[in-house]
């Protein structure tokens, strides 16, 4: 096997399969256009989504595009859908201004606060799939900008409902957004599920942009 599908496949081994997320949340959404700011060498989404734009500076993740070759070779053997498939990858920081087109989808999994600095490349009512490890979830759900839809479980179920749950602390607390800012962290709530899921408002100003 290629050396660089190889170390896609360590990568995976270490961060976890990411399968199921990228195929039930592009399946419920009907996604087929994405756009994954920090995404190192995570390739996984392009099994689902036809036409994926990865960007991340990072060394090893700049290196790993360049056998852009053997990446469509094995999305192709591998993919689940009937088009071929688009992988683009930008090396550059996702919080510069970038010329690439409105999205149906970002992705934001540990690479800071993405859905702010990124949510202008969202088409209206497109969506964010983020975590909250460094609390891009927390900044979404204060944001006007976005409307809290959803939250994917541990079994990879997207749950729709009763999320007024969610962002609450085990003793009642204000959340406080500047120290979500200055830390980077998101805070310990009741209940942490792994991702959860926004919408750009139509309305929203981001949308003239």
């Amino acid at each position: 096997m290629d050396e660089k599908i190889n170390e896609y496949l360590e990568y995976v081994k270490k961060v976890g399969d990411r399968r199921k997320l990228y195929k039930n949340v592009s399946e419920r959404y009907g996604i087929r256009r994405a756009v994954y700011p920090g995404s190192h060498i995570d390739i996984t989404p392009s099994l689902y989504i036809p036409d994926v734009t990865y960007i991340d500076t990072f060394k090893g993740s700049v290196k790993f595009f360049r056998e852009i070759a053997s990446i469509h070779e094995y999305i192709r053997i591998h993919k689940n859908y009937a088009e071929e498939c688009k992988i683009t990858f930008v090396g550059r920081n996702y919080e510069e201004g970038l010329d690439i087109s409105k999205t149906e989808m970002i992705i934001s999994q540990y690479a800071g606060f993405v859905g702010q600095a990124t949510k202008r490349y969202l088409k209206d009512n497109g969506i964010l799939l983020c975590n909250d490890s460094h609390g891009d979830a927390t900044l979404a759900y204060f944001d006007d900008d976005y409307e809290f839809i959803g939250v994917v479980n541990s079994n990879y179920e997207i749950v729709e409902t009763g999320l007024n749950k969610y962002f609450n602390f085990a003793k009642p607390a204000e959340i406080d957004i500047n120290k979500v800012r200055n830390t980077m962290k998101g805070p310990k709530y009741k209940y942490r599920p792994g991702n959860y899921l926004f919408k750009l408002k139509p309305e929203s100003p981001i949308n003239d942009l």
